[in-house]
């Protein structure tokens, strides 16, 4: 096991990082990649001096260890910018509140309205076209309104 080990050099270990990163796309949860990354490292060192097989397998447990807080670090930061626009992928929650003007008159609950350049079905009392409503519940593709 010693003399597999004292064969480890530079191209294992980039083999081997771009192996784990090859993995990381066939089975995605971002924890391969960091392990990959790791390894990739230890093999650009490897070029730099020529540590012994134990220093190497030393070198990826640190890189390794150290890529879970870089990884909180980045994934911290993406849902950070998430937070800056909370209704990303929710664009009907955002309508909640706001008033508009009926494209198409509300006949038996329902009708339309323009919102910018997307035309949504809305449901609510009757109501001739170009009259005023807000909008009070978002359900899927589908607006509730009450005249304003």
């Amino acid at each position: 096991m010693a003399e597999m080990f004292s064969t480890l050099g530079t191209w294992n270990w980039l083999i081997f990082g771009f192996i784990l990163m090859a993995l990381e796309l066939a089975a995605p949860g971002v924890f391969l990649f960091w392990l990959g990354l790791a390894a990739l490292v230890v093999g650009l060192l490897s070029f730099v001096f020529t540590p012994s097989w134990q220093m190497q397998l030393l070198m990826f447990a640190v890189f390794a260890a150290l890529a879970v807080p870089a990884w909180r670090h980045f994934a911290k930061g993406a849902t950070a910018a998430s937070k800056t626009n909370p209704f990303l992928n929710r664009r009907n929650e955002a309508l909640v509140g706001r008033e508009f003007t009926l494209e198409k008159p509300i006949v038996d609950g329902s009708g339309t309205v323009r919102i910018d350049d997307t035309i949504w079905r809305v449901a609510g009392p009757d109501a001739p076209a170009g009259s005023r409503v807000k909008v009070v519940r978002a359900d899927g593709a589908s607006l509730t309104v009450a005249a304003v």
